[in-house]
């Protein structure tokens, strides 16, 4: 068993600590704790992996357009085929959603990336589309798909490199702290440092309970999703992502089959979280009413955890009421395209600096993402 002294202790391997990590390794002497065998295992490995600068809330979009340039041009070094291909979203509206969705394209930071299609030309994009389904149409023509397995391995590269550790099968099982910092107790050793990122995705507020912080109404969501074979005899790969206005489901091809999920999110205990059977038979009907496509096979299914606040926002920064305890949660659905700029935050508030200037010109700032405004005000 170890008992090792770093600067920082990131509890979490997934895209979020492993991206901190990487940032933080360059400074500060890092130790990533993962409680899995491997890194990534549960809502890493389990996305939809879409790059889209106008999904998610304002924060969130921010952080997106701030992590392009990133993911289209990676240093030198860090992944061995690009991280993105294109893909596109397509945002399709019925008669009763054209108002909504014409707000949406509307918003002042998702006008300029979007164009508007009529329901022939969204079906020339995806010819399955059933017209009704399609009567008003956005597409985001830059949204891609996200290599995330390269993008996670790039990170816990870097981290290697920069003289960082990972332990894996490091559950942890206790956190305190003394005059000298945290200690946290593992499965794989007893760790030291004077501040702790909690990076646990959909278990941090288990984590934060261990250290006696207290909750910041932190609500893991299960998200699922199955892969069926296409239409015979239609080329799919071209396709874009098609996303329902009141995100009630989406599908994109993938692999060869069709990703479809029911855009679900229930509240879910975290766990290794499995599919619904209603929900997987909601997902194919809500598909089928949609477009021409007829399922008869579910080639695999699965679920992950999205972790939300009340906001739907992101919770990095430090606590206030524990000193060295670092927040890096909340990330929901958008996790892993807002990975690099998500990163370079949390990174920049460990170390006490300043929001980096690129993310302060889109807006963000320390209070708009900090744990304290996920607590009611004193008095």
């Amino acid at each position: 068993m170890s008992d090792a002294a770093f600067d920082v202790v990131v509890i979490g391997g997934g895209i979020a600590g492993a991206s901190v990590a990487a940032e933080l390794s360059a400074t500060h002497r890092v130790v990533v704790l993962e409680r899995e065998s491997q890194p990534g295992y549960h809502s890493t490995g389990r996305s939809a992996a879409l790059f889209s600068e106008i999904y998610g809330n304002p924060v969130i979009r921010a952080l997106t357009r701030a992590s392009r340039r990133f993911l289209t041009e990676p240093p030198s070094g860090f992944a061995e085929a690009p991280l993105v291909r294109p893909r596109g979203a397509l945002y399709i509206a019925r008669a009763d959603q054209c108002r909504k969705l014409e707000a949406f394209a509307a918003l002042p930071d998702v006008a300029p990336a979007v164009r508007h299609l009529s329901t022939q030309e969204a079906r020339r994009l995806c010819p399955i589309l059933r017209p009704d389904h399609a009567v008003q149409a956005v597409l985001e023509p830059d949204a891609w798909d996200i290599d995330v397995h390269a993008l996670h391995q790039g990170c816990l590269r870097r981290l290697a490199r920069q003289g960082g550790r990972l332990a894996t099968d490091a559950e942890v099982a206790g956190l305190a702290r003394d005059a000298d910092g945290w200690r946290v107790d593992s499965t794989a050793g007893v760790f030291r440092a004077p501040i702790v990122v909690d990076a646990a995705g959909a278990w941090a507020e288990a984590v934060a309970a261990l250290a006696g912080v207290a909750p910041i109404g932190l609500v893991p969501c299960r998200r699922t999703a199955l892969l069926v074979p296409p239409p015979s005899l239609v080329a799919i790969e071209a396709w874009p992502m098609v996303i329902d206005a009141d995100e009630t489901f989406y599908f994109k091809p993938d692999a060869g089959l069709l990703l479809l999920s029911p855009a679900d999110a229930t509240p879910t205990a975290p766990s290794d979280v499995q599919p619904d059977e209603l929900d997987i038979a909601v997902a194919i009907d809500r598909v089928e009413r949609a477009t021409t496509l007829e399922v008869r096979t579910v080639r695999r299914k699965w679920a992950g955890l999205r972790s939300f606040v009340a906001d739907r926002g992101p919770v990095i920064g430090f606590d206030a009421g524990a000193p060295g305890f670092f927040w890096l949660a909340g990330q929901g659905g958008y996790g892993i395209q807002t990975a690099p700029a998500a990163g370079r935050l949390a990174a920049a508030l460990v170390r006490g600096e300043a929001v980096p200037a690129d993310l302060a010109a889109l807006g963000i700032t320390a209070d708009a993402v900090g744990p304290a405004r996920c607590r009611p005000a004193a008095g």
